[in-house]
């Protein structure tokens, strides 16, 4: 993948300077967006070295000073060995010694999966960690952005990620979170604070937004910058399915489920693109009915819609969508990155596989769109505080020309809480997500 360094693109009314502890306003008062920090010219580059991911005192992948990243695989009795990188596939080279070796090209900054076919057959690259990705276990390398650290470790306080269980009685089974909680959470007891949502894409799950998202890093830098209001993030599968049979499941607690309750049958597990459908619903109950009720028991929220946020990648932004448009009375704060737009963007799913862009927005309809949430505009406005949706630059799934024309629609229309970020050389692909965090958080709970 060609790297390109476009300038951010943003409507007129959006470009700002920078915020601090206190949001600056406009002259209609409207927060301005902040975009991402992007790579300077005068930034020296990254001299090469082995991927951040690599075990120690393992060379490959190596990512090399111009950005591209160089594989070597020992499989001395394979006819053929291929390194898939973000699911598109390279021939390798065997050398004499049994050792296969490709180098790519320049590839754009941020996190990125890959794994190896041998003979057909997916593999993982045993020296590396894994994590998961497309429906599997997948390898991963960072490429750095010389200049660029709002999702690196610092010196600054840090925030925790505490791993929980909790009982949904909607679904009658244990489910698991991931929840960051900010710096001094533990010790200042009587403080409470705002909570944001957070959903990953197709394929993936509660992790990945530690893993390879670095939610809690961004956090910790954006707090220690002033930039944001302290908050807990929750993350959490958005993967349903229909209701075990048999006894409760053991130590559950008590107490039957709700006649009825439950996914529908049809609801897809990982991958799925749940759009405004039945899939969304499923989840939204579980997440209304069980795990909302939960977090405001168990941690130390402020557990009104105005101190709520929701926000999710790809099919994580529709499934926010889907959730957060038939539930006004419960989110004030809603993120849709790089899906869930209606009339923009594309899904981590069915479009993605057959790599067809985004269709062109017909006129709005504001009674159908977003569950007729917007058919109001005035109330859509006093509900819903902020309506962030974002993208990358580079086809085929991504397309900012659709969003640009989707936001000034919505403008247009009167949804004067619109905002729209376009992250400039980036894909379907987690540097675009991490971007759209950083400029999506500073907005929230002001």
């Amino acid at each position: 993948m060609k790297r390109i360094f476009l300038c951010t693109v943003l409507t007129a009314a959006l470009v700002g300077s920078p915020c601090f502890a206190k949001a600056k306003k406009s002259s209609a008062s409207k927060q301005e967006l902040v975009p991402a920090p992007l790579r300077s010219d005068s930034a020296a580059p990254v001299a090469a070295h082995p991927s951040p991911y690599n075990f120690p005192g393992v060379q490959y992948p190596r990512i090399e000073e111009d950005s591209r990243v160089t594989f070597q695989f020992k499989a001395a009795n394979a006819q053929k060995v291929q390194v898939s990188i973000n699911n598109v596939s390279y021939d390798m080279t065997k050398g004499d010694n049994g050792v296969w070796t490709y180098t790519s090209e320049p590839q754009a900054p941020g996190y990125h999966n890959y794994w190896m076919v041998v003979d057909g057959a997916v593999v993982l690259d045993p020296a590396t960690n894994a994590f998961i990705g497309y429906g599997h276990m997948c390898n991963g390398f960072e490429v750095p952005e010389p200049g660029v650290s709002f999702y690196d470790l610092k010196d600054v306080p840090h925030g925790d990620i505490k791993i929980k269980n909790y009982f949904s009685r909607t679904e009658n089974s244990w489910r698991h979170i991931f929840v960051y909680t900010p710096p001094g959470y533990d010790a200042n007891t009587k403080m409470r604070y705002p909570v944001l949502y957070l959903q990953h894409g197709g394929g993936e799950d509660e992790r990945v937004w530690t893993e390879m998202g670095r939610t809690n890093l961004i956090l910790d830098n954006l707090l220690a910058d002033g930039r944001v209001k302290p908050m807990i993030v929750v993350m959490e599968t958005s993967s349903v399915g229909p209701l075990p049979t048999g006894p409760r499941p053991a130590g559950a607690p008590g107490g039957a489920a709700a006649p009825g309750a439950g996914p529908a049958a049809d609801a897809p597990r990982g991958g799925g693109l749940p759009g405004m459908g039945a899939a969304g619903n499923a989840y939204g109950k579980l997440m209304i009915s069980d795990l909302i009720p939960w977090v405001d028991a168990n941690f130390r929220t402020v557990p009104d819609k105005d101190h709520r946020a929701m926000a999710g990648l790809s099919m994580g932004g529709f499934m926010t969508a889907s959730v957060t448009m038939t539930n006004l009375d419960k989110f004030s704060y809603i993120g849709l990155f790089s899906g869930g737009t209606q009339g923009g963007g594309g899904p981590r799913g069915a479009s993605a596989a057959t790599n067809a862009p985004a269709p062109q927005p017909a006129a709005l309809d504001l009674k159908t769109i977003y569950n007729g949430a917007m058919v109001d505009p005035a109330k859509f406005n006093r509900e819903v505080k902020v309506f962030f949706f974002s993208g990358g630059t580079v086809p085929p799934i991504e397309n900012p020309e659709t969003l640009k024309r989707h936001h000034e629609q919505l403008i247009a229309a009167g949804i004067t809480n619109s905002y729209l970020y376009i992250s400039p050389g980036t894909s379907h692909e987690w540097q675009t997500w991490r971007r759209s965090l950083y400029v999506f958080a500073p907005l929230l709970f002001r």
